[in-house]
């Protein structure tokens, strides 16, 4: 697997939290399992026989919420605390902790929708919208063809999509696993192929953000030179395109832009607090490579890989608790 992933607690199901179409309160459910991937966050929501509540589970942390109105889906919401919230529509949800967005929260084996695949030699790129499937093929001069698309099979590790393409089946299965484009070596959360007739592609999918967003990333080394005891820096993926994290003695801000083939982070901004000269020439080559990277990778251990052109490199393994 591609990241370090916390054990998954009972959860509710979201066909047991079902709503009517008008605006209302969640509907009571004895308590089943189930789990959602927001992004590089694994939760577990658990419901309670003798309580209208439920709690999420994170990291380390347990939030206790209560149903609100909404005029679709069931939402839930932290007492005293309306920026905490869990909303279900359908067999995906929303997480906030704390104002923090994250990214949507998926059950095992979803690929999220709209779903994108592409291939190389030849070139292919497939998207899954809805009850339709469009394909792209080099051969056929880049011609777009449209075509209806049945969910076939759905599992903990992936989907299957069935269609028929000029009397010929077709099916695109989608397995969740990293996956590196062929040609320009960018990662991806899904691993697909493409089987059109007796025609077999391969390729990657899905959306890239997946990868760095929803984890708290700390720092362990920065350009072959390690930290410094007891300091700590880390890089957190924000919604919107944005960067932010601790430097080391100041926190800092910014934004990045995931690329063709790689990521492109700044301008950045920091508080202007003082430190002991080691911690703050630390702070300062750290902002400076932050600033020259140009690719981000995981790593099979997990690890987020952060490089620039000239090789420097930083290391970064997800926070195992939650960040204070």
């Amino acid at each position: 697997m591609y990241s370090r992933r916390v054990s998954v607690l009972s959860v509710v199901t979201a066909a047991g939290l079902a709503v009517s179409a008008c605006t209302s309160l969640p509907e009571t459910s004895p308590p089943v399992s189930a789990s959602y991937a927001c992004g590089q966050l694994d939760i577990a929501v658990s419901g309670h026989e003798d309580s209208d509540l439920i709690s999420v589970d994170y990291l380390d942390r347990q939030v206790l919420l209560r149903p609100e109105v909404s005029a679709s889906g069931a939402l839930y919401v932290a007492p005293g605390d309306d920026q905490t919230r869990f909303w279900i529509k359908g067999e995906k949800a929303t997480l906030t902790l704390q104002g923090q967005n994250y990214p949507e929260c998926l059950q095992p084996g979803d690929p999220g929708m709209p779903f994108e695949a592409q291939g190389n030699e030849p070139f292919w790129h497939a998207t899954v919208e809805g009850d339709e499937l469009l394909l792209t093929r080099l051969f056929e001069a880049e011609r777009t063809r449209r075509v209806p698309v049945e969910l076939a099979t759905a599992n903990g590790n992936g989907r299957e999509f069935m269609a028929t393409l000029d009397d010929q089946p077709m099916t695109l299965t989608v397995t969740h696993e990293l996956c590196e484009d062929s040609m320009s070596g960018v990662q991806y959360p899904a691993q697909a192929r493409l089987v059109v007739g007796n025609d077999e592609f391969t390729g990657c999918g899905g959306d890239r953000q997946r990868l760095l967003r929803g984890a708290e990333w700390v720092v362990e080394d920065v350009a072959d030179k390690g930290i410094i005891d007891s300091s700590r820096i880390t890089i957190e993926f924000l919604e919107g395109n944005r960067i932010a994290g601790r430097a080391t003695c100041n926190r800092y801000s910014g934004t990045y832009k995931l690329g063709g083939e790689g990521i492109d982070i700044g301008p950045l901004a920091t508080t202007r607090m003082a430190c002991a000269p080691a911690l703050m020439h630390q702070e300062e080559r750290f902002l400076a490579l932050l600033d020259e990277v140009t690719s981000a990778r995981i790593g099979q251990q997990g690890q987020l890989l952060l490089s620039t052109p000239d090789g420097s490199r930083m290391r970064a393994f997800q926070s195992d608790h939650d960040s204070p």
